[in-house]
């Protein structure tokens, strides 16, 4: 029987007896897991387009960041640049900011082993669960991101470094108080444009109607994106991104879901 890991303290089972990990108790030794936050105080504080999320993570999601995290995982610390071809072994990356549970990006991963997919969040049951998928079905073109994306994009990635962006189903902070959280914004935007290459694609998606307005909105009137579409408008939801777990709970409560397809120019 092997040891329990001293780094992660011995789970309780919960109501359904499953046995959790509490988020803040977790010690992870440097490298060996995701720091609770890696660019410390380096950067400027700004106003954040997403929200840490405090939850469990179960054991079996501890075990797959203690594996796996040494060689699929990385720290948004802001303190180098990273080489995308040694860490993909030259495939063609695509970013993909806020994965949730990370399903959609397993099965994008495995549908297209080309392409690399350097996945970011800041949830660590979800980064936990797709480094799991990932072991468990072989998918060596998956990279684990964690930490700030306006981070990784402005001190990580060097220009034209990406083949893509994808932003699925971001907050839609809908309180107009909190519009100014969103991230598809014109300083974003002009961030990430030079870290594509060009005809890069932006993919976003959306089922809350004014986020995705203002999406169309501001990627229109950016001069760095044109719209794959000939009308100017939303695009029909491409193959390659799969129909989710709670996009289709939003489908079943009748949210009408939006992508938008938008090439570097």
């Amino acid at each position: 029987m092997s040891e329990q890991p001293e780094n992660i303290p011995h789970p309780a089972p919960d109501a359904q007896g499953e046995q959790r990990v509490r988020r803040g108790s977790q010690r992870f030794a440097p490298g060996e897991g995701p720091a609770p936050d890696p660019a410390g105080s380096h950067y400027e504080r700004r106003i954040r387009s997403f929200q840490p999320r405090r939850s469990r993570v179960t054991t079996g999601q501890a075990e797959a960041l203690l594996k796996r995290w040494p060689d699929w995982g990385l720290d948004i610390d802001g303190a180098r640049v990273l080489d995308l071809d040694e860490m993909f072994g030259g495939l063609p990356v695509v970013l993909e900011i806020g994965f949730g549970m990370g399903e959609a990006t397993a099965q994008m991963a495995a549908a297209d082993p080309g392409t690399g997919i350097l996945a970011v969040d800041v949830h660590t049951p979800g980064q936990g669960n797709l480094l799991g998928l990932a072991d468990r079905n072989g998918l060596t073109n998956v990279r684990v991101a964690n930490g700030d994306a306006i981070i990784l994009l402005r001190e990580m990635l060097p220009p034209e470094s990406l083949a893509g962006c994808r932003v699925y189903f971001p907050d839609p902070w809908p309180k107009a108080r909190h519009h100014k959280r969103r991230l598809i914004q014109p300083d974003f935007l002009t961030l990430l444009a030079p870290r594509l290459v060009k005809g890069g694609l932006l993919h976003c998606a959306t089922d809350w109607e004014p986020y995705a307005e203002q999406m169309l909105e501001v990627l229109t009137a950016h001069p760095d994106f044109e719209n794959t579409q000939a009308d100017g408008g939303y695009a029909p939801r491409p193959g390659f991104r799969p129909l989710t777990r709670f996009e289709g709970q939003g489908l079943d409560k009748g949210h009408v879901v939006h992508d938008l397809l938008f090439h570097r120019v």
